[in-house]
């Protein structure tokens, strides 16, 4: 039961397993499964009694997988961000669709470079490497331990230091856009002021949405490499998350 709550709880956040087009039933189906696999894996150091123990042990898992799983969307993230200040400054931020991760409105570049991180990590095997972390956690993590880390601040601090790196991932991943877009409206203003006749309103947005789809293509290569060092940090930090919470006291 703990392997299995922690493994379902690790599914309700993690990126591609948490998308809610899928359905409930294949995400309890998957983690009972690989509970059963896992299940031999795991060896407790002592015989865990149903009391209230027990249901310190339940919320403590539900935590953890939480967590892991959190980490993992937190970063990816940073797609979100960096496509809605490309919409900023593209001037479509007013047009947004569904979102299949949290099931709200998102951006139109954030979505697209979403839905590109997602088959760029199942391209990469990247679903197999969060299995594999979460399996990980029980030799780490302890089901008969209690999480020290979770309530000393450790935890919160790394939480925090990797939001830094989420906001600082997306601007990096906006800034050849926002910069570009820049020159742009600073060329639109000199032709505003050098040819009044000119209605700028009228030309300067469809060719500001040219200029950045030009641009967009012209630095798309690179979004790749920026993204295998994004999903490299992000397996390196949920195996640091999964040290905090298994260290000693």
């Amino acid at each position: 039961m703990l392997v299995f709550i922690r493994l379902t709880a690790f599914f309700l956040t993690a990126p591609i397993f948490s998308l809610k087009t899928i359905p409930s039933m294949y995400k309890i189906g998957l983690s009972f499964f690989l509970a059963i696999i896992a299940y031999p894996l795991v060896k407790p150091h002592e015989l865990i009694h149903f009391d209230w123990f027990y249901v310190y042990l339940i919320l403590k898992e539900v935590v953890v997988g939480l967590l892991i799983g959190f980490i993992g969307t937190l970063l990816l993230s940073a797609v979100q961000a960096a496509g809605s200040l490309i919409d900023l400054v593209l001037g479509l931020s007013m047009a947004n669709v569904y979102d299949p991760m949290t099931g709200a409105q998102s951006p139109l570049t954030g979505n697209f470079k979403f839905m590109l991180t997602m088959l760029f990590i199942l391209s990469v095997n990247g679903h197999h490497l969060l299995i594999d972390g979460i399996l990980s956690s029980y030799h780490v993590v302890p089901l008969d331990r209690m999480a020290t880390a979770i309530g000393n601040g450790n935890v919160s601090a790394f939480l925090v230091r990797a939001l830094s790196y989420m906001f600082l991932s997306g601007l990096l991943l906006a800034a050849p856009m926002v910069s570009s877009m820049f020159v742009v409206d600073v060329a639109l203003g000199i032709v505003a002021k050098t040819v009044p006749q000119l209605n700028i309103f009228v030309v300067g947005m469809p060719a500001k949405i040219l200029a950045g789809f030009l641009i967009l293509i012209v630095v798309f290569p690179g979004y790749f490499y920026v993204m295998s060092r994004l999903l490299d940090y992000l397996f390196s930090s949920m195996a640091q998350l999964i040290d905090l919470m298994g260290a000693a006291p």
